[in-house]
């Protein structure tokens, strides 16, 4: 079995009694930031473009605090549900992406505290890094804490990690590391704001297969997450927020990429993923999923997903053994 190591994280602890609902959590995410109405001032960016909020980085801080909920586990109808709609063997293996699931709302509690200083509606999820130490099984208890890090200035905004460990019998089984860009929240001060983003050219290989995904997938997702993010629900509330169509949960092509991996990935691994360009929905996905176990091979399995029209890459990742 491989051992995780648990990370630094503040030593305050908060415990919450239970779960959060996400539903009343993202009622709490619409209400304005106590650091947007107090501390947001007008910049203009380079090149004449239009006047953008700025913070003074040492304005700014993390909460100092780690969130506690004990005792989680899922119901197990509900990890079927998710198991089914997801591809995943229907058994008592939790998978990975489901974990996810139960710690989003712990963190998601942090984002929307008053001690938060970054605005949560309209975040982009940039990355994901997901460590398995184990097989976890259902009906397992699980100490779930979170707390958030390294915030950073970013070509486009603010990136910060949130950080979600999962723990059963004293140990970490779990680890996940989500990485979110508050776009257009610029810091005075910290970071590089000026450089983009050096992402490798994307260049499609030959597609393992194709998904068919309906409009109704952000829906059917967030029944089995919770993540009822407006982005996600309808056209009419996508556009909202500035798209022409609901877009598909990043974190349910990243899981279905993991699922489809079956069995070339191990029982411990690292689980990663970059999100590039949305799916908007319905919309058809290419995707390649490979595994590198030949002789002399790391035992890897890379995937991606991109628009088989355009060529746009709309995801990319890596299931790596730990141990």
């Amino acid at each position: 079995m491989s051992v995780l190591t648990p990370a630094n994280r503040p030593s305050r602890v908060v415990e919450l009694p239970s779960v959060p609902g996400l539903t009343a959590l993202y009622g709490k995410a619409v209400l304005p930031s106590p650091h947007d109405i107090a501390g947001a001032v007008s910049s203009k960016l380079p090149f004449g473009k239009s006047a953008v909020p700025t913070v003074e980085a040492s304005t700014l801080r993390l909460p100092d605090v780690t969130y506690l909920v004990r005792g989680v586990k899922g119901e197990p109808s509900h990890i079927v549900d998710y198991q089914r709609l997801l591809g995943e063997p229907v058994s008592d293996v939790l998978p990975a992406g489901y974990v996810h699931v139960l710690g989003f709302p712990v963190a998601m509690a942090l984002m929307v505290s008053a001690e938060f200083p970054l605005p949560v509606m309209g975040m982009v999820h940039l990355r994901n890094s997901v460590s398995v130490a184990r097989t976890i099984r259902t009906g397992e208890q699980l100490n779930i804490l979170a707390w958030a890090q390294n915030m950073t200035g970013h070509a486009k905004g603010t990136s910060v990690e949130l950080v979600v460990e999962a723990y059963a019998d004293e140990e970490v089984v779990w680890r996940g590391v989500s990485t979110y860009l508050a776009k257009g929240k610029y810091l005075v001060g910290r970071g590089d704001e000026s450089g983009q983003i050096d992402r490798a050219e994307f260049s499609a290989p030959l597609p393992t297969g194709r998904w068919q995904l309906g409009g109704s997938i952000g829906r059917q997702y967030a029944a089995v997450s919770g993540d009822r993010n407006p982005i996600h629900m309808s056209a009419l509330t996508a556009k909202a927020f500035g798209f022409p169509r609901a877009i598909a949960h990043g974190m349910y092509t990243a899981a279905r990429a993991l699922s489809e991996a079956g069995r070339m990935r191990p029982d411990a691994y690292e689980w990663t993923v970059e999100f590039a360009k949305p799916v908007l929905l319905p919309g058809k996905v290419d995707v390649s999923i490979r595994g590198d176990a030949g002789v002399g091979g790391t035992g890897a399995v890379t995937y991606a997903g991109w628009n088989g029209k355009s060529g746009k890459v709309h995801f990319t990742g890596k299931i790596t053994p730990l141990g």
